[in-house]
């Protein structure tokens, strides 16, 4: 619990509220109601053991912000508890409300302990890919998927780790659950297009498509497109990510809406797969971009603006 004071308001409350939510509590000494809640709300910063953090304002002795808040939600009662999420105020509610229906209001706001033990072992595994111990990333990628099924943050971290080892059924066994929602969720959609890649390279009967073989039809015909897209789903298998964009956009400067728009959404998933988490810069500062990733995007729009 952290008391809210004019000095801290803006480091305790608004920016840690970016990291965490916190609820306000705007209380006064003279409040009988305010006395009985005090108690509950503590009890259950307990009870959801660090989801969520526990600040109290008095509103006698603290009264600019107390009033600012209390005519933003046209609430002239306390206690007043408002939540603060992402450095904004975003919700609230006014009086000794029961505990169950304080658990109503915060389990809208706050995360499920499965969201957060999942975020832990996907800390993990970033930590565990940044010694080079891929197995054990995989295994806390896939604990974070088991524990919080919604995640598709770490569903796409897991899907793309064993692609990327080659471990395309296993893929496709974790990439079975969101397959249906995969075309509007466009990270799902750069898997789904990056293991029909692979599909097409590796067909379970015949011969696998060769380079040389679209190399040829291109040569003989420069708008051979099923060619062009061809070898770029070749490259795509082979994680040769910036040649297979290479070719999309040799499509895309010959026809920008060939197949439905198919080479700009392949390009669009390649970069959405290649596309490194940012790195953890000091608060104010924009994390760099990738550069691959930054020349590839800038080509995309001069081709397609053009």
């Amino acid at each position: 619990m952290i008391d809210i004071t004019l000095e801290n308001f803006q480091a305790d409350l608004i920016d840690a509220s970016m990291n965490q939510p916190v609820l306000l509590d705007i209380w006064a000494e003279w409040c009988g109601p305010c006395k009985q809640l005090g108690p509950v709300l503590e009890k259950l910063e307990v009870e959801y053991a660090g989801r969520f953090t526990l600040a109290k304002l008095d509103a006698d002795k603290v009264p600019q912000i107390s009033q600012q808040l209390s005519q933003m939600f046209g609430v002239r009662s306390i206690p007043f508890c408002v939540m603060f999420s992402g450095g904004q105020p975003v919700d609230g509610f006014v009086g000794a409300i029961p505990a169950d229906q304080i658990r109503q209001f915060l389990d809208k706001h706050v995360p499920g302990a499965e969201e957060l033990e999942a975020a832990q072992h996907e800390e993990e595994a970033t930590a565990a890919l940044a010694e080079g111990d891929t197995e054990g990333a995989l295994e806390k990628l896939q604990h974070a998927v088991a524990t919080d099924p919604s995640n598709d943050d770490a569903r796409f971290d897991y899907i793309k780790l064993l692609l990327q080892q080659g471990r395309s059924d296993d893929a496709k066994v974790a990439f079975a659950p969101v397959i249906a929602k995969a075309p509007g969720v466009r990270r799902l959609d750069a898997l789904q297009r990056w293991m029909n890649a692979i599909d097409f390279a590796s067909p379970p009967a015949g011969k696998a498509p060769q380079i040389a073989d679209f190399d040829a039809k291109i040569a003989a015909g420069k708008r051979d497109f099923e060619a062009r897209f061809g070898r770029a789903q070749v490259l795509m298998a082979q994680q040769q990510w910036t040649e297979a964009m290479d070719e999309l956009l040799e499509i895309l400067m010959r026809d920008k809406s060939w197949n439905e728009e198919l080479a700009r959404k392949t390009y669009i998933a390649i970069l959405e797969i290649i596309e490194p988490p940012k790195p953890k810069v000091a608060e104010g500062q924009i994390p760099p971009d990738d550069p691959t990733v930054a020349t590839y995007r800038r080509r995309l729009s001069s081709v397609v603006l053009s």
